[in-house]
């Protein structure tokens, strides 16, 4: 059995994030998306909220797991007996960033692989950040979040 966590934030699930975990479903017996939780951080969302908004989108996937984890990614892998880490880039910078990122993790863990999936173009320009940006601008979100979430914020926002 092939094991892969998908680790992020998440706040909030982008339509990019949802096509990473689509595309690496058949790659893998089961995805885990793993929210990292990191009190140092503020988010926008409540770790339920994105939790709740997480389980929904991947409802109709048997072999998507989702969870939440406090520490180094490469402790929650080895936990959940996990030997690949999904990543997804959306230009150069991200592969710079990950690449670090995945060095160390070779260092630290044991046995865990970082998977790169190149974003598809209609997904390289979504980030998490720019949607909290366009969100708390009061803007509209619909083309770059999963239905679910843009509904219940046009709906909590009356848009």
């Amino acid at each position: 059995m092939y094991t892969a966590v998908f680790p992020g934030s998440f706040d909030p699930i982008t339509l990019g994030h949802v096509d990473l975990v689509r595309r690496a479903i058949p790659l893998f017996s089961k995805v885990i998306v793993a929210v990292g939780v990191n009190n140092q951080k503020s988010t926008l969302f409540p770790l339920e909220k994105r939790m709740e908004w997480l389980k929904e989108v991947f409802s109709e996937y048997p072999t998507v797991e989702v969870a939440s984890f406090y520490g180094l990614t490469v402790r929650f892998c080895e936990d959940k007996e996990a030997h690949y880490l999904i990543r997804g880039l959306r230009n150069a910078s991200d592969f710079d960033y990950e690449k670090t990122i995945s060095q160390l993790n070779n260092i630290i863990g044991k046995n865990v692989e970082t998977i790169f999936l190149i974003s598809q173009p209609e997904y390289s320009h979504i980030s998490s950040t720019i949607v909290r940006e366009i969100i708390k601008g009061g803007g509209d979100v619909s083309a770059f979040v999963p239905d679910v979430i843009s509904k219940e914020l046009k709906t909590n926002n009356n848009q």
